[in-house]
């Protein structure tokens, strides 16, 4: 995928370079080069009426020597001198000698895009080793949490339970006070009306008084 874009941005790239290439005036130096078109021909002198005397290379290079009404005598690689149809000449480097420095420059681009992307996904490798760590201690602290309420809510139940045991214990203790201040109540009730029905004592009379 990662290649596939890479090879759409290359294209879309030199697509971009050459159309801002294109449609350049044929330059006012010594230097044209030939359209891009598979070839042209060239003749022996500057009207249709001349022969064709051989062809040009599309792209090639040549040295502008005059022009003349419609045609341009140049100069070819091979040092001959032939006239041209000046449309077919370009004042800027042809789409074939411009390709390599295009695609050079694709290649740079496309290394650069390459290297921001690895950095992305370093980037976002990253973040995502640290959420997870998040994550996970999110989870520890989750569990950790609920382990805490499970005991504080056993604790809970066991205060729960202690203070009902604490409480029919009191409730015991106020029973036994009571069935004790009852029994010494009763007691005391039965002497208080046994001892007024005890037979009393005679005193003994002073013999002095007889």
């Amino acid at each position: 995928m990662k290649q596939f874009t890479q090879r759409r941005a290359r294209a879309a790239m030199t697509m971009l370079l050459l159309g801002l290439t294109s449609g350049t005036a044929l330059a006012q130096s010594n230097e044209a080069w030939v359209s891009d078109e598979l070839s042209t021909y060239v003749r022996s002198g500057p009207t249709d009426g001349y022969r064709i005397i051989g062809t040009l290379t599309a792209g090639e290079q040549v040295e502008v020597l005059e022009t003349s009404g419609d045609y341009t005598r140049v100069r070819n690689s091979d040092g001959n001198a032939v006239w041209v149809l000046s449309d077919e000449l370009q004042g800027t480097p042809s789409a074939r000698e411009q390709l390599p420095a295009l695609e050079g420059r694709v290649q740079a681009l496309s290394t650069e895009l390459a290297g921001i992307n690895e950095q992305w996904e370093q980037r976002v490798a990253s973040m995502t080793e640290t959420l997870d760590v998040r994550e996970k201690r999110i989870s520890e602290l989750e569990n950790r949490n609920a382990a805490l309420e499970e005991e504080a809510s056993q604790q809970l139940q066991q205060v729960r339970e202690l203070q009902a045991r604490l409480d029919t214990q009191e409730e015991d203790l106020l029973l036994r006070y009571f069935m004790y201040g009852g029994g010494v109540a009763g007691a005391g009730l039965i002497v208080g009306l046994i001892v007024p029905h005890l037979p009393r004592r005679r005193k003994k009379r002073d013999r002095w008084f007889q």
